[in-house]
């Protein structure tokens, strides 16, 4: 049985599903894992477009599987289908900037089902797997943007505090189990989701820049892959400080 500390050193012939995998991060980090050697699974609800990034993929033996994320029956159907499995990437979020995004309770319940729900739904169905074959690594997506409760950003940034939360308890809980969890914590990246974005994003960085913090991430002891540094620590700054200080502060990145 291999430890967890030896198997993080290297992604070279692993098996990684990344969810999330169709665009922006998600379709990044597979090319980036599959260039240092990794098998990737990729999946997302469009299987053309899944099929798209996999033609882009170096090396072979990688695994198409569409499925919807928010539903636990089609998680679990498509768990099945993966016969090895060394990490998971969970990656996938819905994000509407607009107003309409903001209070539309159809469009707040997709978030809760895709951002949250989606995160239980993977991790109920790798971590007894992950337990049964004695390793494992579930890698989750928050974001900057779950440190603080940053103005016009709910239900996203709301979902991913929660993620935060969940990663946190998950860590915790499954060290002795030689299942390893990390966070990865994202400032602002050009993707599709940011396109609609009609505000100053500062230090944004490319989804090459991005792909790169993650899979040297996955490979190194830390819990959390934060990045870009400049920026993340930054908005963790307004985590510690008087609410009458960070409110005050919160708006100059908002």
């Amino acid at each position: 049985m291999p430890d967890v500390k030896d198997m993080m050193q290297s992604v070279r012939g692993q098996h990684v599903w990344i969810i999330g995998a169709s665009s922006g991060i998600g379709a990044a980090t597979a090319l980036a894992l599959s260039k240092a050697g990794a098998h990737v699974i990729l999946s997302a609800r469009r299987a053309d477009v899944l099929e798209h990034v996999g033609q882009q993929l170096y090396g072979f033996n990688h695994q198409i599987l569409p499925f919807d994320v928010a539903s636990y029956a089609e998680t679990v159907v498509a768990f099945s289908k993966i016969k090895r499995l060394d990490r998971v990437l969970f990656l996938a979020a819905v994000y509407d900037p607009t107003i309409e995004g903001r209070t539309d309770i159809a469009f707040i319940q997709q978030s809760l089902q895709v951002n949250l729900a989606g995160v239980f739904h993977i991790v109920n169905v790798v971590t007894s797997f992950f337990e049964g074959q004695g390793y494992g690594q579930i890698n989750l997506c928050g974001s900057v943007a779950g440190y603080f409760g940053l103005p016009n950003a709910q239900p996203y940034s709301a979902t991913k505090a929660a993620i935060i939360n969940l990663a946190e308890s998950l860590y915790i809980e499954n060290q002795a189990k030689n299942i390893d969890v990390k966070l990865i914590s994202p400032g602002f990246v050009r993707t599709p989701m940011t396109d609609k974005n009609d505000f100053v994003m500062p230090m944004m960085i490319s989804v090459e820049a991005a792909a790169e913090a993650i899979l040297a991430g996955m490979t190194a002891e830390a819990f959390e892959i934060h990045f870009p540094k400049k920026f993340t620590w930054l908005v963790k700054v307004l985590r510690f400080l008087p609410y009458y200080l960070s409110f005050k502060l919160s708006k100059i990145l908002s």
